[in-house]
């Protein structure tokens, strides 16, 4: 009999703590290597190419990410053949994150990000299903390895093709991996996976999606120190990274402020928890991207806080914080079924503040930045004293229940 039940043991049990495993967590520290370098290479090629390139990369590795988060979701992290996983795609995302300062221009480094993209997503998914768990369990990996193996030939090929043709190959790649999730990843003759009607462990999701927000404000706070420590404590340095440092709390105060905190009982008391997860992944994926660029800003604002502001210096100054707002404007939308007025007022003001403040000294736009923030931080604690709202996510639409 035991032997007989020693598949599912494989699986999570959904009466046991949801707590996030200590290999889970030390596999997000990985991201924050990650996210260092990702924000180097922005730092070190602010253009429109540098930036479309820095996309690609954080929604290669933020897919890796995401899929592991949501498979020691439904399996048991405790589990020797889980965590071997988890620690081989820690290795995998360790190795990734070396090659991306030059991925698109080393022709090796190139070959080691894809190939090892194509070993992390194919491999793990063959691995799921190799190991069983429960006959659905097995069929749901199946169609993700289905998914897996379209987008893999193309990972492959860019990886071992010049600069432009890389970029192009990897962004069919990309969309590839991200369309079959939001479709449900419907496969030949099996149908879709399912995944938005199964249990969801809410509240180890969430601690999930908290670790890596918590890993990217923790990158830019580092970033912000290693750039201001060769200063020495010059006052003008001192007061950028004073200013710089108000921006990253101001974020925090923002992305808590409530639905951070109500987003598990969101889940809790959602018909459709998986759909609410996803949305959610999405809106942290968006926020994360513009901690990034936010982290770009802050070390342009210690290294040139009296500089005239370019226009790729205003846009990652302002625009991370607005990247922020549209993914904080969607996690609002995945706890309340609304967003609140000060997300799409902020993005406005903050889009209006690009081209007024082009050829202000970079610590000004910084600190014009930092008062939007403090405005919708206001805003928000007035707004929720006077009408708090218990949490209500949004129905899944038809056909993803």
């Amino acid at each position: 009999m035991a032997a007989a039940n020693e598949p599912a043991r494989v699986l999570r049990d959904p009466l046991q703590s949801q707590r996030v495993d200590f290999i889970e967590l030390i596999f997000d520290v990985v991201f924050v290597f990650a996210f260092t370098e990702l924000s180097q290479r922005l730092y070190g090629d602010l253009t429109w190419y540098g930036l479309y390139g820095v996309l690609v990369l954080l929604l290669a590795m933020w897919w890796i990410w995401y899929r592991l988060a949501w498979t020691t979701n439904r399996y048991n992290p405790h589990r020797p053949a889980i965590r071997l996983m988890i620690i081989l795609a820690m290795l995998a995302t360790l190795v990734m994150s070396t090659t991306m300062p030059h991925t698109f221009v080393n022709h090796r480094l190139g070959a080691v990000f894809g190939s090892t993209y194509v070993a992390v997503e194919v491999g793990r998914h063959l691995w799921l299903v190799l190991l069983g768990g429960d006959r659905h369990a097995q069929m749901v990996s199946v169609r993700v390895l289905f998914w897996a193996t379209l987008s893999a030939p193309l990972w492959i090929a860019g990886a071992f093709s010049p600069t432009v043709p890389r970029v192009v190959l990897w962004t069919v790649a990309v969309a590839i991996d991200y369309a079959g999730g939001m479709l449900d990843f419907p496969t030949p003759r099996l149908g879709r996976a399912g995944l938005r009607s199964q249990h969801v462990a809410g509240a180890h999701l969430v601690e999930r999606y908290q670790q890596v927000l918590i890993i990217a404000f923790g990158e830019t706070i580092l970033s912000s120190g290693i750039e201001f420590t060769p200063y020495a404590f010059q006052p003008l340095r001192t007061a950028a990274l004073v200013v710089s440092f108000t921006l990253t709390l101001l974020l925090v105060r923002i992305y808590i402020y409530r639905a951070g905190e109500l987003l598990p009982e969101a889940i809790a008391t959602t018909k459709a928890p998986a759909y609410i997860g996803e949305l959610a992944s999405y809106a942290h994926l968006t926020m994360a991207a513009g901690i990034i660029v936010n982290a770009v800003g802050d070390k342009v604002v210690i290294a040139h806080p009296l500089a005239r502001t370019t226009l790729a210096e205003s846009l990652v100054i302002v625009g991370g914080a607005g990247l922020f707002l549209v993914g904080r404007a969607a996690l609002d939308y995945a706890t309340f079924s609304r967003v609140s007025r000060t997300r799409p007022v902020g993005i406005v003001l903050l889009a209006a503040a690009v081209p007024a403040t082009l050829h202000f000294q970079v610590i000004g736009v910084a600190a014009i930045t930092a008062a939007v923030l403090a405005s919708i931080a206001a805003g928000n604690w007035v707004s929720w004293s006077r009408n708090p709202r218990a949490p209500l996510a949004p129905q899944a639409p038809p056909g993803r229940r």
